[in-house]
């Protein structure tokens, strides 16, 4: 598999390369390959749900080569990586295949520069080293191996360069002492290989104590963030970056960074100081360590979009982790005066379970937070009991933070991040762990208060719907109700099946307008005034007529569409009209499905004149009749026409034995679900009862 990867990034003149490998559960991606770029930078993406709405993850969802041509297509995209590298390069991610299925994902990279797709040579290039990547990791799997045996990527080693002779050497050396100004090369891990005498005077530093360490680690006043982050620009768009530092107390340097694909020269020299070097004086206080930043703004941005609860929990879980270097979180809330465990990642199913519905108290590190709003730190577990007298070591783990979740300045939860080694957590880290969990507190309240909405929208939408269809003697029925994807999961689409006598029913099927509580109560009001006109008897286009000025009555601003059927199944015959509903679809007994043309009514609550005619067709046993709401078919981009010519391929296909299946198959096949989607199939059978 290294040699694989290795292959691939320089077939394909890639700067770097990410590799991928499917969890068990198919669910997630994780990191377990990088060439070209250290783990620093990479760790955000150390885990990718395969839901989530990054390149690698739709490579491997819709199994289709993704193509990201610089920043400004990758901000319009894919936000996320873009608010956390913003600078000019291009991407590629493709799906890992093997011959039992996709088993990870490829990202590769490349400078800002690359032509606007990438040639047939290099797509080529990139499949085949997918295959190759996939047969690693499918014989890695057989053979029982672990891909992540250390915890975290491998990072492949840089090629390297030409090794220069003795005299070379010398002979370069030379020249750069001979140069004005200090020199530096450093690793793509941003380490220091090389250093000149002039630039170790040029920083005030011995050159061995700045051998081998990061710039930024070795001098604490370039610990700022726009250091690291040219270094960073310089790494991912490989195109040269210029910087300036006050060194303390007065001099001022500029740095030049020129990278290619071993590594960064940089040279020093003294720089006059003017408005710019004022300017990035001012710009340059602020925490210590750009890499957190970055951090807490990928954090930021994904919390944006997470929408319940349990989204809280899996992206804090995914993001701090592999940025703190933790090995273990829980996210805990109060309820009823108990403790309760919202989730976890890197604790025993067991013990969460004994501390979750425990009661509320100081004895308990999570609890006492939550009464306190005082977050804890404690390096050992010595620093733990001098707190807690009362607790025991179970865990396993070494260090902890124990820290507040605020919203609206209250206490709503409290965030434990553990260690499995002893931890010392600085001043600075403390102030940076506690401003992560403010943006933790703040999405999580966001997602209670959406989950109670969505719970109580349910409740509302399935005391709306009916609860059973009645059984109908020689008549088989299937029904579903999907709300739509986005929303508060309600909506104004409705389906009723009413008993009439032994040997008639009636079917109806509606869609009110919009996504909110008032579609939702005037589909209510539709559905029971369509039931009670139908109960004593009234033909279609009269039970039309009489709901539309029932609606228009109450003028509630808002228009229905329905279609009605009275089925005789004693004749074999139905009778349907419309309001402005999709016409429905006919399966016959031969199998050829058609699209029944109705004689069009206007939408309900338009106009109280409004007449509707109706249709009369054979309806015998072996049939059978599709009602939907316009969800099942139409998306944007999606051709009305074509969705309902596929929809009709869909029922000819299934069984019309088991209409479960078939309603099961034609909902699974329906376009993005923006929309709400009710689905009501029918079909006459002497047998059924």
């Amino acid at each position: 598999m290294d040699t694989a990867m290795a292959d691939v990034v320089r077939e394909t003149r890639a700067s770097g390369a990410l590799l991928y490998a499917l969890t068990s559960d198919r669910k997630a991606l994780r990191l377990i390959l990088v060439s070209g770029a250290p783990h620093e930078v990479v760790a955000p993406w150390s885990r990718v749900a395969v839901s989530d709405p990054m390149p690698v993850a739709d490579a491997v969802r819709e199994e289709r080569l993704v193509w990201v041509n610089g920043q400004v297509a990758m901000a319009r995209r894919y936000p996320r990586p873009a608010v956390v590298l913003p600078y000019d390069f291009a991407l590629a991610a493709a799906p890992v295949p093997s011959d039992t299925g996709v088993r990870g994902g490829l990202v590769l990279l490349w400078p800002s520069g690359h032509a606007p797709q990438l040639s047939a040579a290099e797509e080529e290039a990139v499949r085949a080293g997918c295959r190759r990547l996939g047969d690693g990791l499918r014989q890695a799997a057989e053979r029982g191996e672990e891909l992540l045996p250390a915890g975290r990527p491998r990072i492949l080693p840089s090629e390297p360069g030409r090794a220069p002779t003795p005299a070379e050497a010398s002979a370069g050396t030379a020249l750069l002492d001979r140069l004005p100004g200090g020199y530096v090369a450093m690793d793509l891990n941003g380490r220091i290989t090389l250093v000149t005498p002039a630039a170790a005077d040029l920083v005030g530093a011995d050159p061995d104590r700045l051998m081998g360490s990061l710039p930024w680690e070795a001098l604490p006043w370039m610990d700022v963030p726009h250091v690291e982050d040219r270094y960073r620009a310089a790494l991912i768009s490989r195109r040269p970056q210029a910087f300036r530092v006050l060194r303390p107390p007065g001099t001022w340097l500029s740095f030049e960074l020129y990278p290619d694909r071993s590594g960064i020269s940089v040279r020093i020299d003294r720089a006059d100081e003017d408005e710019d070097t004022r300017a990035i004086a001012a710009t340059a206080q602020g925490p210590g360590r750009a890499t957190v930043l970055y951090h807490l703004m990928h954090l930021a941005t994904t919390l944006t979009e997470a929408v319940g609860v349990q989204d809280v929990v899996d992206q804090t879980a995914d993001q701090l982790l592999p940025a703190l270097g933790a090995q273990g979180m829980v996210l805990m809330t109060a309820q009823d005066g108990r403790l309760r465990i919202l989730g976890q990642r890197g604790y025993r199913s067991e013990l969460m379970e004994r501390f979750d519905g425990v009661p509320l108290s100081r004895e308990i590190p999570g609890a006492a937070v939550l009464a306190t709003g005082e977050p804890g730190f404690f390096p050992s577990f010595a620093h733990m009991v001098r707190s807690y007298p009362a607790m025991t070591h179970e865990d396993g783990m070494a260090a902890w933070a124990v820290l507040p979740l605020i919203a609206s300045g209250r206490p709503i939860g409290s965030l434990l991040i553990s260690y499995d080694r002893p931890h010392v957590f600085p001043p600075s880290e403390r102030a940076i762990l506690t401003s992560l969990a403010g943006l933790v507190g703040q999405a999580l309240d966001r997602a209670r208060l959406y989950d109670s909405k969505d719970h109580l929208a349910h409740r509302l939408q399935s005391a709306l719907l009916p609860h059973s269809l009645p059984r109908i003697p020689g008549l088989r029925v299937a029904a579903r109700y999907l709300p739509a994807a986005r929303g508060l999961g309600i909506g104004g689409d409705f389906y009723d099946l009413i008993r009439l006598d032994e040997r008639t029913a009636a079917a109806t099927i509606g869609d009110v307008q919009g996504h909110n509580v008032d579609a939702a109560a005037l589909m209510g009001q539709v559905r029971t005034a369509v039931h009670a006109h139908a109960t004593v008897g009234a033909p279609p286009d009269h039970v039309l007529t009489g709901t539309n000025r029932l609606l228009t009555d109450l003028d509630p601003g808002l228009f229905s569409s329905c279609l009605y059927a009275h089925l005789d199944l004693g004749r074999g015959r139905a009778c349907l009209a419309t309001a402005g509903h999709p016409p429905p679809l006919m399966r016959h007994c031969d199998g050829r499905t058609e699209l029944l043309d109705i004689p069009p009514g206007l939408l309900l609550g338009i106009d109280p004149t409004a007449r509707y005619p109706s249709l009369e067709c054979a309806l015998p046993p072996g049939c059978v009749l599709v009602l939907y709401t316009d969800g099942l078919v139409e998306a944007p981009g999606v051709d009305l026409d074509d969705a309902t010519a596929a929809l009709a391929g869909l029922v000819e296909q299934g069984d019309p034995r088991d209409l479960d299946a078939m309603a099961d198959t034609l909902v699974q096949h329906a376009p993005s679900p923006g929309d709400d989607i009710a689905l009501l199939l029918l079909s006459p059978d002497p047998e059924a009862r």
